[in-house]
């Protein structure tokens, strides 16, 4: 019985369904309740039919939307430019702490950021069992094949000033029987690339496979090459940038009558070690920095998954899983930086496409890849700045239970006068759902507490 309960709510041919019949057979297989489900669902549909229709085709087998908060964050300047950054998140106090990071180094001479490298990389991993130094030797005539072959594809990013830096033959045959790999070096100018480096890799397959079959230097029994895939890789750790700001301690100001600027000083650096040291703490540090990261790249529509993946391999190159960032002091200055490799580009794919995200480029004054590169970096390191603050300071859950306070009376139906009353109650007051739970059971009298 199961078996056919389970097989009742399978389909064929799902995606031919219009949009409406795809609604139509979701809310009458899974939900109680399938008129208000899809009034619900269609209630969040793009009032514009044509811009529905652009965020329709970013996927597959739509419904509806998913909205998301898109918030700003003032006050950054970064390499002596003044910039407003968008923000695209659902978690409470991101914005707001790195609007306040930026604010504090704002006076302080703001974010210096630098371009290290913005080399892409993509690979073709092959099985072949000839003669390893035949190959090798061969290599220098192969490469210039797969170069000419490409050249149609790459045409028009060597116009740009871009295209395929270096191919070189790796003998992987030590670690897997019979492997070896293209890897494949790439500028892609102000694009991601990644439909670009593709296409190259899988023409070099193809130029590959060909070469070993037809070459007369590769008898019978070599001529069987096996191309496992061509494919771009998502590690970029020499398309990278670093952020950073600095200032003499003195500067930093006080925080409290009982930590001082060199007491914050030298506890916002130990901590910084700490998550260098311990992988533990290290995750959760790094998870501060891609709050920013992730939040400027989404509102760019940019690749946050590529991104993170990537920073999060950068972060374990050296055998274990370390802070991204980095903190000194030397003779009185402090110093706080950040290296992280990113990916991103500012033209094509869905950076034309989205409407808002080109309005989040218009907002940062249409930057470039590599001036894009900056931003993310730098909102990334006031992300880190602002949480470790805190954490050596007043401790993480003063700040963030405050934001979260608006979710928590959502969550209990909280009336407009209700929030109104709640956020006064709560300004010098420990937030949390229980404390929050009582005061509108008190205020709406259903029950007696003692709040003081």
């Amino acid at each position: 019985m199961s078996s056919n309960k389970n097989e009742s709510k399978s389909i064929s041919g799902f995606s031919k369904l219009s949009k409406r019949g795809k609604i139509k057979w979701v809310v009458n297989n899974f939900f109680k309740d399938p008129e208000n489900v899809t009034r619900e669902l269609m209630s969040f549909w793009h009032t514009n039919e044509s811009q529905q229709r652009v965020l329709d085709g970013f996927s597959e087998n739509t419904v509806s939307n998913f909205l998301l908060p898109y918030g700003v964050a003032p006050n950054f300047i970064i390499n002596g430019k003044t910039y407003c950054v968008p923000m695209v998140i659902e978690e409470s106090s991101v914005v707001a702490a790195a609007s306040s990071a930026a604010k504090f180094w704002m006076k302080r001479g703001g974010f210096k950021a630098e371009i290290i490298g913005t080399t892409k990389v993509g690979q073709v991993h092959f099985s072949w069992k000839g003669d390893n130094q035949k190959l090798f030797d061969t290599f220098g005539e192969i490469k210039k094949e797969l170069i000419k072959n490409s050249s149609p594809i790459t045409a028009n990013m060597r116009k740009r000033g871009g295209g395929i830096s270096e191919v070189e033959l790796l003998d992987m045959t030590h670690l897997e029987a019979d492997y070896y790999q293209l890897k494949v070096t790439f500028e892609t100018c102000d694009s991601m690339g990644a439909n670009f480096i593709n296409s190259v890799l899988e023409e070099m397959g193809s130029t590959l496979k060909n070469y070993i079959a037809t070459h007369p230097n590769f008898n019978t029994n070599e001529k069987d090459i096996t191309i496992i895939m061509a494919i771009l890789s998502n590690y970029t750790p020499e398309c990278l940038v670093r952020a950073s700001v600095e200032c003499p301690i003195e500067n930093l100001g006080n925080f409290s009558t009982e930590i001082d600027a060199q007491i914050f000083a030298d506890k916002f650096c130990k901590a910084v070690k700490i998550a260098c040291i311990d992988p533990h703490r290290a995750t959760t540090h790094n998870k501060g920095i891609f709050n920013g990261i992730d939040a400027v790249v989404i509102a760019t529509a940019n690749d946050f998954r590529a991104i993170e993946a990537c920073g999060h391999t950068y972060a374990a190159k050296d055998g274990q899983y370390r802070s991204l960032s980095r903190c000194t002091i030397d003779d009185g200055i402090f110093k706080f930086w950040l290296d992280i490799p990113l990916a991103v580009g500012t033209v094509g794919g869905l950076t034309n496409l989205h409407p808002i995200a080109k309005r989040s480029l218009d907002m940062l004054g249409n930057p470039s890849a590599t001036e894009l590169m900056c931003i993310i970096a730098a909102t990334g390191l006031a992300q880190n700045f602002a949480a470790v603050r805190s954490l050596v300071t007043t401790g993480i859950q003063k700040g963030h239970m405050k934001m979260h306070l608006m979710n928590i009376l959502n969550h209990l139906e909280a009336t407009e006068k209700e929030a109104k009353e709640a956020l006064v109650y709560f300004k010098d007051k420990v937030v949390s759902f229980t404390a929050v739970r009582e005061f509108l059971e008190l205020l709406r009298g259903k029950k007696q507490v003692s709040i003081k």
